[in-house]
């Protein structure tokens, strides 16, 4: 069993930046490839940046590419989303993962945290 817990979310205006933190407890949890996904209101959840245990491969949707950077401190178990030059549609709940292996593919991620908002006004 593996517990995330994602923090870092709110309310930041367009151009902005936030860093969320996604903090993992529980067996062998640094030994996953963690992924961040968000869900915007009435849309589908969609993948948003992956990175693999060593923290070595890293893969980004097109959207965010160049903006955010996925990064982590396997001696904290813990995974960061650093977001700068934030847009209106970047607005969502960010959900932390994880899966055995860098992908962009929501139903190869076991372990889900709950989420947290970010909003980014205009």
């Amino acid at each position: 069993q593996v517990q995330l817990v994602e923090s870092g979310g709110g309310l930041v205006q367009a151009g902005g930046s936030l860093r969320l933190a996604c903090a993992a407890s529980g067996r062998t949890s640094s030994s996953y490839a963690m992924g961040w996904f968000r869900q915007a209101p009435g849309k589908e959840r969609e993948f948003v940046a992956s990175i693999d245990w060593r923290g070595r491969t890293t893969s980004y949707a097109d959207s965010v590419k160049g903006r955010f950077t996925i990064s982590r401190d396997n001696t904290k178990n813990t995974v960061y989303l650093q977001m700068n030059s934030l847009k209106p549609e970047d607005t969502a709940v960010y959900y932390c993962a994880t899966s055995s292996y860098v992908t962009r593919a929501e139903y190869e991620y076991g372990y889900w945290g709950q989420g947290t908002q970010v909003t980014v006004s205009s």
